[in-house]
């Protein structure tokens, strides 16, 4: 598969902050070793969540091993608000030094948030952003994800062709901005149709069965746009309806993943590339808590590159990314300072690192 410097440099550049911290620049030069740094969670009930928690659990107990901090906690809440900012209270009375903050709500846990600030703890929000302005914001900028696409499948179909587009949960941030992406990445190319649009809900067998209600309505599909957890089921709608593959842009789930190197070793081969967010994000999130309590300057807002498979690592991917799970990296603290220099200067960030083994 050729993916050429231009869809990467859309996917890395645009994945930089757009405002820098105003403190002067300083070293991280403060000692850590006595200091706890919590996890509240909003929500456990996917594999993408539950991924992300055993990553924040590797990364916090090496951590602590290591005697860069003394301990961690995890709370979940059942998806609500309410149950969560209780619990954000109940870890500012008990006096943790960093809560880093998977949050249930934009804008419901900015209160509890603001209390924790003002009493002195270092407050780091990433995945699901809570906007309480006193937080730091680890973030993906997902309008990027929908132009990387976008402009990849473009190229593949020189300009001229008929669109899918497979969405996710209506209603979403990450929804609405990955179409943004794509509608205003098409724009630019009259060629391409975008003939139909369903919500696969981030989800296969809902991909599935949303592409197979839409496909008869249909002309001839030479691509599908998707937002991961959909390429799979997509790819099923499509056998069954006796109609050809399409180009489909996968999700970097496991069995996305492995339907892609099943295509492109079958006769005649299959181009397409992957993306999608790393669950590892709460490592970065455990990271950048950690570096500002060391002292080190660090913007207010720290973007996160997606992690992208191209066909000359997707073998590597395979061997690591567990059935049912997401490809990510495990991030460390020196990628995570790499991460952060890369934000204040305004450069690309380094390339995700494929984990040697499962996270």
């Amino acid at each position: 598969m050729k993916l050429g410097k231009c869809l990467f440099g859309a996917v890395i550049g645009a994945a930089l902050p757009l405002a820098l911290a105003s403190a002067p620049a300083r070293a991280a030069d403060v000692s850590t070793a006595k200091d706890g740094i919590a996890l509240s969670n909003a929500y456990a009930g996917n594999t993408w969540r539950q991924q992300m928690l055993s990553v924040w659990d590797l990364a916090s107990k090496q951590a602590i091993a290591d005697g860069v901090i003394a301990k961690t906690k995890v709370v979940n809440a059942d998806n609500s608000a309410p149950q969560q900012a209780s619990q954000i209270g109940d870890l500012t009375l008990e006096g943790w030094k960093a809560i880093v903050i998977d949050a249930a709500s934009p804008t419901a846990l900015n209160g509890v948030i603001q209390q924790a600030c003002s009493a002195h703890i270092v407050v780091v929000v990433f995945d699901s952003l809570a906007t309480a302005p006193c937080a730091y914001q680890v973030v993906l900028n997902y309008v990027n994800w929908g132009t990387s696409e976008a402009e990849y499948v473009a190229k593949r179909l020189n300009g001229k062709g008929n669109v899918l587009e497979v969405r996710g949960v209506a209603g979403t941030s990450v929804d609405n901005d990955i179409h943004q992406g794509i509608v205003e990445t098409f724009a630019k190319y009259p060629g391409i149709k975008l003939v139909g649009s369903v919500h696969g809900n981030w989800t296969q067998s809902i991909a599935q069965k949303e592409v197979a209600g839409i496909l008869p309505t249909l002309p001839k599909v030479d691509a599908v746009v998707t937002q991961g957890g959909d390429g799979y089921g997509t790819f099923q709608a499509f056998k069954l309806a006796g109609r050809p593959t399409p180009l489909i842009i996968m999700g970097n789930r496991q069995d996305e993943l492995a339907l892609w190197k099943q295509l492109s070793d079958a006769p005649g081969g299959y181009e397409t590339f992957s993306i999608g967010s790393p669950p590892g994000v709460s490592s970065i999130a455990f990271w950048v808590a950690q570096q500002i309590l060391a002292g080190a300057q660090v913007p207010k807002i720290v973007n996160v590159p997606f992690v992208v498979v191209t066909a000359a690592d997707l073998d590597a991917w395979l061997k690591v990314v567990p059935s049912g799970g997401v490809a990510t990296g495990v991030y460390d603290q020196q990628w995570t300072q790499k991460l952060i220099a890369a934000n204040l200067a305004n450069t690309a960030p380094p390339p995700s690192p494929i984990p040697t083994r499962s996270p």
